[in-house]
């Protein structure tokens, strides 16, 4: 048997797959099994045989050896049978304690219910810094990730406007999975477009507590609501107090924010041949500021450090 998180971000398997009873088996539907016809017609067969052991006649064929993927799981040792929420690739490996009845786990209840709260969003205030925009109160990191606070240690963590000014809507979006360790200054979000892979480091070291689904779905929502909507993942940082002291913070982000925007106009002006006196006006120009032409070389320019 192999869970998900063994194949890293590569295609959602289902879950007959994942427990061994088929050899390969993309799910599409999501994980919602209730509407899968592959999961519908799986149990019928599992159940015809089940049916005939217990009237004492052994399955014959192929289809004889099929069993319900559940049972298939509560053959290896329990410390090695994986919680669904893991199988599914929301969270990493946790064993499952509550032989598959999801319905009387704690823990996938208390999963459900922050999940629904984190999607919460507080409106927020931003300053517009030649049509970039920086949100009032925030921490800003120098690898263009930002910290909201939440309470009780916890912090919301994405990805900056100005990255997304230079970057364009993405492709890919890949953030750490629940339960995964982040270290404040190493690479912790993925973005991917055009065939380029871009990093961006955690802001603080902590564990992750929840990742937007939706953002992680649709990349294009990181994008248009960076600071809200977008944001990408939850941390639990347990020396919150010091991981922020290391970070940048209204005049220092403002200050960080506008020498960024003014190497973008120079960036700009040299390889398009923009004039100087557009940065006047540089603010009203389009996202995505960068030309289809020299779009990689000013992905490069500005994150060399972490692009592939």
């Amino acid at each position: 048997m192999k869970p998900l998180m063994e194949y890293g971000f590569g295609p959602p398997y289902c879950v007959w797959m994942q427990a061994g009873v088929v050899r390969k088996k993309v799910c599409r539907r999501a994980y919602q099994c209730a509407a899968c016809p592959f999961d519908r017609a799986m149990n019928r067969v599992c159940r015809e045989n089940q049916r005939a052991r217990e009237g004492g006649r052994e399955p014959c064929g192929r289809r004889g050896r099929f069993i319900f993927w559940k049972d298939r799981l509560r053959r290896l040792p329990l410390a090695k049978q994986p919680c669904v929420l893991h199988m599914k690739g929301e969270i990493s490996f946790r064993a499952c304690h509550r032989d598959f009845q999801c319905i009387n786990c704690d823990f996938d209840q208390y999963f459900n219910d922050q999940y629904r709260v984190y999607t919460m969003v507080r409106p927020v205030e931003f300053a517009n810094i030649k049509g970039v925009l920086l949100p009032s109160g925030y921490y800003l990191h120098q690898g263009h990730t930002w910290v909201g606070i939440e309470g009780d240690g916890e912090v919301r963590i994405g990805i900056d406007d100005f990255a997304w000014q230079i970057l364009g809507p993405p492709d890919t979006l890949v953030a750490p999975l629940v339960g995964k360790q982040v270290c404040q200054g190493q690479l912790a979000l993925e973005v991917g477009k055009k065939g380029v892979r871009v990093g961006f480091p955690s802001p603080v070291t902590g564990v992750v507590t929840a990742v937007n689904a939706e953002v992680v779905k649709d990349g294009t929502l990181a994008h248009d609501h960076p600071y809200t909507h977008g944001w990408i993942v939850r941390v639990f940082c347990k020396g919150l107090r010091k991981e922020i002291a290391a970070l940048m913070f209204m005049e220092q982000a403002r200050a960080f924010m506008e020498g960024e925007t003014d190497r973008l106009c120079a960036f700009l002006e040299q390889e398009t041949g923009t004039g100087a006196g557009d940065r006047a006006t540089f603010g009203k120009a389009p996202r995505g500021r960068v030309p289809g032409s020299d779009w990689e070389r000013g992905v490069r320019h500005f994150f060399s450090g972490s692009i592939s």
